[in-house]
């Protein structure tokens, strides 16, 4: 196992923090000065660096380029109101990379080399945290095969880095949402419930269509009937029927278990709601706004930790929602905004100080 003290760390001669503003900045643009690399060869994870931030020099057979091996986890760090760093709930990001690799026949990373090697990076990093309401600082670890060999099978080589991205709001207005009736994200025994990089790369086309016919996002369905709601593009979501919240449950191996989701149920459950974890059916929720007891839609992940939906349209069925007078979705994104900032009690023990 490799201790702390085995990081061999090479430190940029000058912060290029120096020449720009942490303020409305857009989402993943712009990284850091360091990044973490290590790599894994003949069954043992090599000595960690962190260096500075740098492109990667890579063969044309690199296996992860052709067969897609690749993982990867979103975890955000925030300053509290003493200004110390502190990252939000990390070790539940590294359970479930390890669940990623897993799944997709990748070695698992260790505690010491995921947690240890974020704290130091973000430790040498720290200031860029941007102090800016709904700014923060991502943190991207990620880990693809980096066997140099045409050949579909399992590398024997992998290479893990962690790389930081000062940002701002992922989504800074509430979304338009088209239901997806032909295209799926994911089905039972795929990899839906593990970040996957090709679990992105195969949404796109039905986003770029929705998009094209003025939606944000699509709101995914079932493999088989396409009828009962899955995720909300990238987030997990939740809706808001009567004094019930109900998302979908995991039990099929087809969502993610998202940290910010597991997160926004504590935080419901707090403040006096019920919290459902099943199958809803889009028929269910059609008959619930036309009844008049949906009250709020609303996505939950990393990125966006939570993002309210303006729009659902199913078919030619149109669901417009007042968000502006919206209490439940801002009450939970403000508690939780409190907690990563230090202004209110983390009674959970989410934060983890770097």
């Amino acid at each position: 196992m490799i201790a702390a003290a085995d990081f061999n760390i090479t430190k940029v001669e000058r912060s290029k923090l120096n020449e720009m503003s942490l303020e409305n900045i857009p989402f993943g643009k712009y990284f850091t000065d360091h990044m973490l690399e290590v790599d894994y060869e003949d069954g043992e994870w090599k000595t960690v660096e962190i260096k500075p931030y740098q492109p990667l020099l890579l063969s044309p057979s690199l296996a992860a380029l052709h067969y897609g091996q690749a993982i990867f986890e979103g975890v955000k760090a925030y300053k509290d109101q003493d200004g110390e760093a502190r990252i939000f709930r990390p070790f539940e990001n590294f359970k479930r990379f390890n669940i990623s690799a897993e799944r997709m026949a990748m070695p698992q990373v260790p505690e010491n080399i995921f947690i240890e090697g974020m704290r130091q990076l973000i430790e040498l990093d720290k200031n860029w945290i941007p102090k800016h309401a709904d700014h923060s600082l991502y943190i991207r670890p990620f880990m693809f095969s980096s066997d140099e060999l045409i050949g579909v099978r399992p590398s024997e080589k992998y290479k893990f880095m962690i790389i930081l991205s000062p940002t701002g709001p992922y989504y800074n207005v509430p979304m338009r949402i088209y239901v997806e009736e032909k295209y799926v994200r994911a089905v039972p025994g795929g990899v839906g419930y593990v970040k996957a990089a090709g679990n992105y790369g195969s949404a796109m086309f039905a986003t770029k269509e929705a998009k094209s016919k003025g939606y944000d996002q699509v709101l995914w369905m079932d493999a088989f009937e396409h009828k009962y709601v899955q995720e909300c593009g990238t987030m997990n979501v939740f809706f808001i029927i009567g004094d019930t919240a109900i998302t979908p449950d995991l039990a099929a191996g087809t969502i993610l278990a998202g940290v910010t989701r597991d997160s926004t149920i504590t935080l419901l459950k707090e403040i006096g709601f019920k919290v459902e974890e099943r199958p809803l059916s889009i028929d269910d929720i059609v008959d619930a706004y036309k009844a008049g007891v949906l009250y709020e839609v609303f996505g939950t992940g990393t990125a966006a930790t939570i993002s309210m939906i303006k729009e659902l349209r199913y078919k030619d069925f149109l669901m417009n929602f007042d968000v502006d007078n919206w209490r439940t979705a801002p009450e939970v994104k403000q508690r939780m905004a409190d907690i990563k900032e230090g202004k209110s009690t983390d009674r959970y023990g989410w934060m983890q100080k770097v």
